[in-house]
């Protein structure tokens, strides 16, 4: 019922935008004289946040056309190398002869697109040719394309590794920390192909019980059954995967800014006001935040609910319990493997100490083989975005790639 209330809501609500958004195109039309006069700029301002006022459930745009290489400009094309029901392999393929290091990009499967990490493959595109786990809004997914749950996670890891090839590297961002490391585990020992060169996880769970944050304390403060009966719904007849059971994405959203209510209500008092005063290319800076934030996508409820008992409840992997198709996942197996781990002195989702622990459990690796950064000032986001990520982590991500490229 609860999905069924917010499409209703959202149905009811379209019209109400429409007309919002057409008085504000009216009054901010160059045909009307006064559209920058104070009153209007206000009223126009009113209209646009109403229009504003609702989530979409289509993926935004990368937005990378084109980048640096070197002293020219590039073009960028995205290509899809493997497509499933669940996930696309996508490339920014450029525009150059020179061969560069291949890198997978595995991207949060947590209620909003891959598009998020946007910065992360801005950076890494001049001088690596960059993929991306683009994954599928479930909502989208037929019931005939079967579940979507852990163990499928890990295999689409393998599967898109294998469509690079031998001596490509993997970049996990936040969540699939652990599943890049199961899946660079079975690797190892299955002796496959396409075992990657180096994995870097960034701001990952690989063990809650270190340093719990509230997220964690969230996660262990209720049996798994409260998470299936409250925060799973079935998608509504009006969707290509009626009938699919999910965690919805406008679920996830609420409780991302229920942790900080007061800095999302100031920053939308800010854009009403840059609005109001005209300051368009301050409230341009804004609604790109919020764009990409308010683009959320629904999780399969298997993947959901198997994310939230093996790792945040049961710390399965920490604790050498963790399985992948019925067989033990040994990360003792990674011997060929370099390992980077990333994480933020401020980083309130993923604390300190959690990422740091796959070191422990990477037992197979030598020494020189492993590395780990605690970056300063950093938060969750500053991790793998914004300044620090460009000037601190990335070169250390670079030097690590080309330290273990053949």
């Amino acid at each position: 019922m609860m999905y069924r209330a917010y499409q209703a809501y959202s149905d009811m609500m379209e019209p109400v935008r429409a007309m919002a958004r057409f008085a504000q195109q009216t009054i901010r039309s160059p045909l009307n004289g006064f559209g920058e006069s104070l009153p209007l700029r206000t009223l126009a301002a009113g209209f646009e946040m109403l229009s504003r006022a609702d989530l979409t459930h289509q993926r935004p745009s990368y937005n990378l056309s084109s980048i640096t290489v070197g002293n020219r400009e590039v073009e960028v094309t995205e290509e899809k190398r493997l497509v499933t029901p669940f996930g696309t392999l996508l490339r920014f393929r450029k525009d150059i002869d020179t061969q560069q290091p291949r890198v997978l990009v595995v991207a949060p499967l947590s209620g909003h697109y891959a598009t998020l990490l946007r910065g992360t493959v801005a950076t890494l595109l001049p001088e690596h040719d960059v993929h991306i786990t683009d994954w599928h809004n479930a909502r989208d997914v037929p019931l005939e394309a079967g579940r979507f749950g852990f163990d499928e996670y890990v295999e689409h890891v393998i599967r898109f590794l294998d469509e690079l090839g031998p001596g490509a590297h993997v970049v996990a961002v936040c969540q699939p920390c652990v599943q890049v490391l199961a899946a660079a585990a079975v690797m190892a020992e299955q002796k496959h192909r396409a075992t990657p060169a180096s994995m870097t996880l960034m701001a990952g769970p690989i063990d809650c019980r270190i340093n719990p944050t509230e997220v964690n304390l969230l996660a262990t403060g209720h049996p798994i059954e409260w998470f299936e009966k409250n925060l799973i719904d079935v998608v509504p007849d009006c969707h290509p995967g009626a009938g699919r059971r999910v965690y919805p994405g406008f679920v996830q959203l609420t409780a991302f800014m229920a942790m900080n209510p007061d800095r999302h209500m100031r920053s939308h008092l800010d854009l009403f006001e840059h609005l109001s005063r005209g300051e368009y290319d301050k409230a341009e800076i804004t609604k790109e935040f919020y764009d990409e934030y308010f683009a959320v996508l629904d999780l399969a409820a298997e993947f959901y609910i198997e994310t939230v008992q093996y790792v945040f409840q049961e710390y399965r992997l920490a604790k050498g319990e963790l399985t992948w198709r019925g067989n033990k996942v040994n990360p003792g197996a990674i011997r060929r493997t370099a390992l980077l781990t990333v994480e933020g002195e401020k980083d309130d989702i993923c604390s300190v100490g959690q990422t740091l622990a796959a070191h422990d459990l990477c037992t197979g690796l030598r020494p020189y083989r492993k590395r780990h950064h605690l970056q300063p000032g950093a938060g969750h986001y500053g991790v793998f975005n914004g300044r620090r990520w460009q000037n601190q982590i990335y070169p250390l991500v670079r030097n690590l790639i080309l330290s273990n490229e053949a």
